[in-house]
C-alpha cells in the first residue's frame, strides 16, 4: 500500500505542475523517478492517466477523474499523518512557502533564523515567485502575498512590517546632470528603470500626497522582470543610468550610503504590509501551526 500511495502522489504532483520537471523541481525529488512511478500506476490501473506532448502533461479524462477524487483523499492521509505532530516534544517536517522576491528580500530575514533556531525539526523550503498561484497547486503549504491578491477563502495572518512605501531615487550624478523632480509629472521627461510582472503588465509608477494620487508612465532606458531582476535596475540607477521607483527597503541601503538620493519623498506612497495566507478549509500541519503561532507572537 505505501507503494501504491507513493505512486499515486506522484501521480498527483505531476497533474497539478503540468510536467514531470516542475513537480520535481516542487517536489525535491528526480524527474525519472516521477516518471516511472506515473508508469507503474498506469500499468497498474491498465488505463493512460496523462497525455504526454513534447511541450506540455495534461490528465487524460481518467486521469483528470482521478485527480479529482484523489487530492482531498491525499489531504486526509496528509493530515491523519500530522496528528501524530501532536504526541511530539517539538514540532517536525517540512514546511513550504510560496513568496515572491520582495518578501524574501525584506520579510522573511528576520523570521528565518529565529524561527529554525526555536523550531529545529522543522526543515523550511522557500520557493520564491511573483506570480499569484495556488498555493495548494503549487505543493506549498502556505504563501506570502499583499492584500488585493489574497484569495476570499485564505486565512490571511499579518507578518513583517505593517506599513511600506515605495521609494523614488537616482544617483546624485544623474540628478545633477538631468535635474532634480518636485512633481511626479517631471518624471516624464527623465530617464526612468522600469519593471515589467511576469504577465507583461508594466505597472505605472503611483504616488499620493495629501489624498491627491498622480500616476504616471515614464520611459527610459532599461525594463526588467519585477522580483530579482530589480536588482539590475537598482544598480543601473547607482551607476548614473536613470531613475529608479521600488521598495523604500529595497533601497535603503543605497540611500543610507549615499549611492543613491531621494526624490519626490512627500510623494512617497505608503500601502499595507504583507500576509501569510493558506487555506481555511484545511487541516493545519504542525510546522505550519508553529510558523503561524511564531509569527503572531
Amino acid at each position: 500500500m505505501a507503494a501504491d500511495l507513493n505512486d499515486l502522489s506522484a501521480f498527483a504532483a505531476v497533474a497539478r505542475a503540468g510536467g514531470f520537471r516542475d513537480a520535481a523541481r516542487l517536489g525535491g525529488v528526480s524527474a525519472s523517478s516521477l516518471s516511472e512511478a506515473v508508469r507503474r500506476l498506469e500499468a497498474r490501473l491498465g488505463v493512460r492517466l496523462l497525455n504526454r506532448t513534447t511541450r506540455s502533461i495534461a490528465p487524460t479524462e481518467a486521469g483528470a477523474r482521478l485527480l479529482e477524487r484523489l487530492t482531498p483523499a491525499l489531504g486526509e492521509v496528509e493530515a491523519a499523518l500530522d496528528v501524530v505532530n501532536a504526541f511530539r516534544d517539538r514540532p517536525a517536517g517540512t514546511l513550504k512557502l510560496n513568496v515572491p522576491a520582495i518578501a524574501a528580500r525584506l520579510v522573511l530575514p528576520a523570521i528565518v533564523t529565529p524561527f529554525l533556531k526555536a523550531y529545529p525539526d522543522i526543515r523550511l523550503e522557500i520557493v520564491v515567485e511573483d506570480s499569484f498561484v495556488d498555493v495548494l497547486a503549487a505543493g506549498c503549504d502556505a504563501g506570502i502575498r499583499y492584500d488585493e491578491r489574497l484569495e476570499q477563502d485564505m486565512i490571511a495572518v499579518p507578518i513583517g512590517p505593517r506599513v511600506q512605501r515605495f521609494a523614488t531615487a537616482a544617483s546624485p550624478a544623474y540628478l545633477d546632470a538631468h535635474g532634480r523632480p518636485e512633481h511626479p509629472r517631471d518624471l516624464l521627461a527623465h530617464a526612468c528603470l522600469r519593471g515589467r510582472f511576469a504577465s507583461g503588465a508594466i505597472p505605472p509608477w503611483e504616488f499620493e500626497r495629501d489624498g491627491e494620487v498622480v500616476r504616471v508612465d515614464p520611459a527610459g532606458p532599461l525594463l526588467v522582470q519585477t522580483g530579482g531582476a530589480m536588482d539590475l535596475a537598482v544598480g543601473a540607477a547607482i551607476d548614473g543610468l536613470g531613475v529608479t521607483h521600488l521598495f523604500e527597503g529595497w533601497l535603503q541601503p543605497h540611500l543610507d550610503s549615499g549611492a543613491l538620493e531621494p526624490v519626490l519623498t512627500p510623494w512617497w506612497q505608503s500601502f499595507p504590509g504583507p500576509f501569510l495566507y493558506y487555506p481555511g478549509r484545511r487541516h493545519l500541519p504542525a510546522p505550519l501551526r508553529a510558523f503561524v503561532d511564531f509569527i503572531k507572537g
